[in-house]
């Protein structure tokens, strides 16, 4: 099948940013599609002008209607790296559309910086909260991100302080490649900049003296508001052992309480997606202030008890059980979990465990106890607290759904 949609990167620096074969394709198209930017930097040519319909899910309506005609997509930099590419790709055959890459904003900014862009971690904030950073905020990470808006630094650098690195150096680089390349230099601390739109920002994190500087995963119970009924810690550990998250996974978390486990889930893989199913007001509000504060601002809450609470949910890749565990909220769980998927359901009362062993002998899988105890102090010495015993359940469902 022939191409007949195009999907081209350009710089900052218009046509000159393109090859001979590339600008070649853009000046023979009939269509061209861009945001109000590419086309000023390509107002010489002729063709029909389009810009980013609204909502953008048209976008692909609008494409389709044109098959048969010479389409082109205008992108900045690589279309296929947090850009609309990716999208098109999903939507229309890949056989019918060419990519023309140009140099990324990310390796035009680590040129700038002098960084080898496989140490830094790649990140936009463009169309999505800012609190995605923060799982990856850890000392001399060096960051580079996508920003949406002039104000966006700005947003940054209050992260950066709220979380004890208002020593990190910010670096704006604006407009790179083009005539009017700038760059700002500052610390969180004291960011005062007012700079271009388009940008792309640099931050070398680098915490202050004392600060509590959280791990990207292993969350200590206090890093979370809770009502004190939560995963705790360790048992929290092993849980998300036996979910194994992975990249752009989608977690249902049941009767997820403060949200430690699915935030954890998020925080632990790029892209992880989580669905928390919670009953309870004032524990749901927990989780959206955790999600917020601990950068998973994605999570997703429902209100609502299971199995009614599942039905028309996205399929999951792995399912937590952490409260209201009965035979039917198992069975609507296993239906729907992907193939390969892991369920991990842990309880802590002898009901539930009956529930568990039932299941167990019946389904097999794994089936553990786990007891922790921490020290406390008693009186001027110390001695060993004990919570709960969880017993857990872990399944993997076979490449066969059952």
């Amino acid at each position: 099948m022939s191409a007949w949609l195009h999907v081209i990167g350009i710089g900052d620096n218009g046509a000159d940013s393109l090859s001979p074969a590339t600008l070649s394709v853009l000046e023979s198209a009939e269509v061209i599609f861009g945001a109000t930017r590419h086309h000023d930097l390509t107002a010489h040519l002729t063709a029909e002008r389009r810009a980013w319909p609204s909502p953008f899910d048209a976008l692909i309506a609008d494409l389709k209607t044109l098959k048969g005609r010479r389409v082109v997509v205008l992108a900045t930099g690589d279309p296929l790296w947090y850009s609309v590419g990716a999208r098109i790709a999903r939507e229309i055959d890949p056989a019918e559309i060419l990519f023309h890459p140009q140099l990324s904003a990310f390796q035009l900014a680590a040129a700038r910086m002098g960084w080898s862009l496989a140490d830094c971690e790649t990140l936009t904030i463009h169309g999505r909260p800012a609190e995605q950073i923060i799982p990856f905020l850890a000392p001399e990470q060096s960051l580079l991100i996508l920003t949406k808006d002039a104000t966006s630094p700005a947003q940054v650098a209050q992260i950066l302080r709220d979380r004890g690195y208002g020593a990190s150096r910010l670096t704006v680089l604006a407009h790179m490649n083009g005539a009017e390349e700038a760059r700002f230099d500052g610390t969180a601390a004291d960011w005062s900049h007012d700079v271009p739109d388009f940008h792309t920002l640099a931050v070398t994190c680098i915490a202050d003296e004392g600060a509590a500087i959280l791990p990207r995963t292993g969350l200590p119970d206090t890093a979370f508001a809770s009502d004190g009924n939560m995963t705790k810690q360790e048992v929290r550990a092993i849980t998300l052992s036996k979910l194994a998250p992975a990249r752009g996974a989608l977690l249902w978390d049941i009767g997820c309480g403060s949200g430690s486990v699915a935030i954890e889930w998020m925080r632990a893989a790029r892209d992880a997606r989580a669905i928390g199913i919670e009953c309870r007001a004032d524990r749901r509000a927990f989780a959206a202030q955790n999600a917020i504060t601990l950068g998973a601002p994605a999570l997703k809450l429902i209100d609502g008890t299971a199995p009614e609470a599942l039905s028309n949910l996205p399929a999951p890749d792995a399912v937590f059980i952490g409260g209201g565990l009965t035979r039917t909220v198992f069975d609507t769980a296993w239906a729907a979990l992907k193939p390969h998927g892991r369920l991990v359901a842990n309880t802590v009362t002898l009901e539930g465990e009956a529930t568990l062993l039932a299941l167990h002998g019946e389904c097999g899988g794994a089936l553990s106890r786990i007891s922790v105890e921490r020290a406390k102090p008693v009186g001027s010495l110390s001695g060993w607290k004990p919570f709960m015993t969880v017993t857990q359940w872990t399944l993997t469902k076979g490449s066969t759904p059952t």
